[in-house]
C-alpha cells in the first residue's frame, strides 16, 4: 500500500492516546498536528497527569481536539454479588470522568473474566444496567467484542446481546484487529442497524493469522500496525467499503498498541497515522468502486 502523508485527515478519522509515547499534552499536540480533529482517549492519560486529572481536563480542551470516546470499562458484565456491585462501582466512576472531560462515549470491553457467567441473557441484563447508568450523563455506551472474549469474542455474538439489551444508548464498537484475528467474515453487517455502530477502531498486522487466544492479546497489545501497513489491507478496504454501504457515517477511530512506536517521538508516529488515513480516505473511501460509489449503487438499486 502507498501511504501519503499530504493533506489533512477526515474529521470523521481520529487517533487514540494509546498509540502514542509521551505525557498527554505531547500525545494531544502531535495528533493536533498531524491534522486530526478528534481524539479517542486513555483515561490512564487522565488520572496518570503529573499536575492531576484538573490539568489533563485542560490540557483536552485546549487542544481543540473533538473527543471521540473514553476507554476502557474492563470485565463488567457477567458477575454477581459483591463483583458485580465492584464493578457497577468503577463504571459509575469512569462515566464521571466520561462527563468532565466533555466524552459523549464510554468503550466497553467483553469480559474475559473466569468468573463472568456466558449466559446471554445475564449479559445483556448487565449491559442494559450499565446504559441505564450512562443515562443521566448523556453518555452512550459501546460494547466491544475482544477476540479472546470468555463468551462474547466475535461481533456477531455481541450484537446479538446488544440488541437483546435494547437499549437506545447501547451500540457496538468495531474493531478491525479483532474481525481478522478471530477470522470472523463481513457478512453479518448486513443485519446490523447502523445507527447501533457508536464507534469503528481500525488497526491492522504483520502476519495473516493470529492463532490461539494468547497470541491475539500479543499481538494485539504490542505489535498492531496503522490501516495500510499491514498484510490485511485489502480486509480493511473492504471492511470499511461494507460499513459505509450499509449506512455507517460515524466516527473511525486508529487504536495502534505498538511497542515500536512507542520508543518513537509522538510526532513521528502521528505523521504515519496522517498518511494511513489519507490512503484510507483516497484508496478505500474515495476511490472509483469505492465507498461513495457503492453507497451511491445502494441508494439507485434500493440496496438489493
Amino acid at each position: 500500500m502507498t501511504l501519503r502523508p499530504d493533506s489533512a485527515p477526515s474529521a470523521r478519522i481520529g487517533m487514540d492516546t494509546i498509540t502514542l509515547a509521551g505525557g498527554l499534552r505531547a500525545k494531544l499536540d502531535a495528533i493536533r498536528g498531524a491534522g486530526f480533529a478528534q481524539v479517542m482517549l486513555s483515561a490512564r492519560d487522565l488520572v496518570g497527569h503529573p499536575e492531576g486529572e484538573a490539568a489533563a481536563i485542560a490540557a483536552v480542551r485546549d487542544s481543540g481536539l473533538r473527543v471521540t470516546g473514553l476507554q476502557v470499562l474492563r470485565d463488567f458484565e457477567g458477575l454477581s454479588a459483591h463483583l458485580h456491585n465492584y464493578k457497577v462501582d468503577i463504571a459509575r466512576c469512569m462515566l464521571e470522568l466520561c462527563a468532565r472531560v466533555g466524552s459523549r462515549l464510554l468503550l466497553a470491553c467483553s469480559s474475559t473474566s473466569a468468573h463472568a457467567s456466558d449466559d446471554p441473557e445475564a449479559i445483556a441484563r448487565d449491559l442494559r444496567k450499565l446504559a441505564m447508568l450512562a443515562i443521566p450523563f448523556g453518555i452512550r455506551i459501546a460494547y466491544e467484542a475482544l477476540s479472546w472474549g470468555r463468551a462474547i469474542n466475535d461481533y456477531p455474538t455481541a450484537w446479538r446481546v446488544v440488541d437483546r439489551a435494547d437499549c437506545p444508548n447501547l451500540g457496538l464498537a468495531i474493531d478491525s484487529f479483532h474481525i481478522f484475528a478471530a477470522g470472523t467474515g463481513l457478512q453479518a453487517l448486513d443485519t446490523i442497524d447502523p445507527d447501533k455502530v457508536f464507534l469503528v477502531q481500525l488497526s491492522d498486522f504483520m502476519w495473516q493469522q493470529a492463532g490461539d487466544f494468547e497470541q491475539r492479546k500479543t499481538t494485539a497489545r504490542t505489535f498492531r500496525v496503522f490501516p495500510g501497513e499491514g498484510v490485511h489491507s485489502d480486509a480493511l478496504a473492504a471492511l470499511v467499503r461494507r460499513l459505509e454501504a450499509i449506512g455507517y457515517r460515524g466516527d473511525y477511530s486508529f487504536e495502534v498498541f505498538n511497542d515500536d512506536y512507542q520508543q518513537m517521538p509522538p510526532a513521528t508516529v502521528a505523521a504515519r497515522a496522517r498518511a494511513s488515513a489519507r490512503w484510507l480516505i483516497d484508496d478505500v473511501m474515495e476511490s472509483p468502486g469505492g465507498c461513495r460509489a457503492g453507497a451511491r449503487a445502494g441508494a439507485v438499486s434500493g440496496g438489493q
